[in-house]
């Protein structure tokens, strides 16, 4: 089972546009950026993650969360599309419950979504 290993907040408490680890060597460091707010470091140390496991939703689900918190929300949502084109995996959430790769990605969409229609 993968694990998340925590939420990133763009609205409100309990954003839905979450940040998960990878089991490889370059995750945990993207996921420190992603907490410190490097988001330029993350999303260098997440392509580059990528390039070797492009299927991996945790890596995907990542992505998507820099690129919803520097304003990419195209590009998120192609990768939370993506997480859902894929078999669903199991991962621990943060709060110690487990969720679905596809609950995740749906929760994140519907961030999205929320995000876009309280700019209008």
């Amino acid at each position: 089972m993968r694990k998340f290993l925590a939420s990133i907040v763009v609205a409100a408490p309990l954003a839905l546009t979450p940040a998960v680890q990878a089991q490889t060597t370059e995750q945990p460091n993207a996921h420190l950026a992603i907490a410190a707010g490097d988001h330029d470091l993350a999303e260098r140390q997440l392509l580059a993650e990528q390039r070797i496991f492009p299927t991996r939703p945790e890596v995907m689900l990542n992505l998507a969360a820099v690129y919803a918190r520097t304003g990419r929300v195209s590009e998120a949502r192609a990768l939370y599309h993506r997480v859902l084109a894929q078999k669903p995996v199991a991962m621990d959430v943060s709060d110690g419950q487990i969720a679905p790769s596809h609950i995740v990605a749906q929760r994140g969409i519907r961030q999205l979504d929320s995000q876009q229609m309280a700019g209008r």
